[in-house]
């Protein structure tokens, strides 16, 4: 199995490099079709690495609860990275698909938040909780405060990215918060804070592209996946490594 897991990150790096060529050309429903084959590929990873994880072997419940919730949170990454393509192909229905494309991402990240808190919720120390819950809350305000020193024009959607950006900042905080309680020796927790760092570093080169002018160049499409993917690897990754 763990031949298979190591194909299917190799394929995955094959593709998403097919992927940025084709973006790279046009917007184009070819482009979204081997994005989609990029994101299966993730979620290929993650579901390989639960059932090939002593989680899976000892069955151990509290980590197969995360599990299968970071797996069911990558299905809404998929569905993600789908739609929030097919508002550059069909720029008539922008606004839905970004809707939907928030929306989705926003509650792949509450299934992150909860099953983080399943496996390693810290038993009579809540601060490493609640402190990075209340660090996303006001990363993402001070997100919004910045908007003009950015150069973003985040227009009517400004709610939307204020919850979205609460929901993002605490699965990096939590992730990073739980990772420094368990001392470098929970390897899950590792893999999953720097894909949460990586996720988030992907959503603000796609903020300038979604609410500033003149961002849309080859590299920051570069930059976006090159940090996206891996992120989502990495996140798909760390459950190989539950117990």
């Amino acid at each position: 199995m763990n031949v298979l897991f190591s194909v299917l990150i190799a394929l995955g790096t094959l593709t998403l490099v097919f992927y940025i060529r084709e973006k790279i050309k046009a917007y184009s429903v070819k482009a979204v079709l081997i994005k989609s084959v990029v994101s299966v590929l993730f979620l290929a990873v993650a579901v390989c690495g639960a059932f090939s994880s002593d989680a899976a072997a000892t069955f151990s419940v509290p980590a197969l609860r995360m599990a299968a919730l970071v797996i069911v949170g990558q299905i809404f990454g998929l569905l993600g990275d789908i739609w929030l393509d097919f508002k550059y192909v069909f720029p008539k229905e922008d606004k839905p698909f970004t809707y939907a494309g928030f929306t989705v991402f926003g509650v792949g990240h509450v299934l992150f938040l909860i099953g983080l808190l399943l496996r390693f919720f810290p038993k009579g120390k809540p601060l490493y909780v609640i402190v990075p819950i209340l660090l996303g809350v006001l990363v993402s305000a001070g997100n919004l405060l910045l908007e003009k020193k950015m150069k973003l024009d985040f227009g009517k959607m400004r709610a939307v990215v204020f919850v979205y950006g609460v929901l993002l900042f605490s699965v990096v905080a939590l992730s990073g918060s739980l990772a420094l309680y368990n001392r470098g020796r929970a390897v899950p927790l590792d893999l999953f804070f720097i894909g949460a760092v990586l996720f988030a570093a992907s959503d603000f080169v796609l903020s300038g592209t979604y609410f500033g002018k003149g961002k849309e160049r080859t590299i920051d499409i570069i930059l976006n996946y090159a940090t996206y993917y891996p992120a989502q690897f990495l996140i798909a990754s760390s459950l190989l490594f539950l117990s």
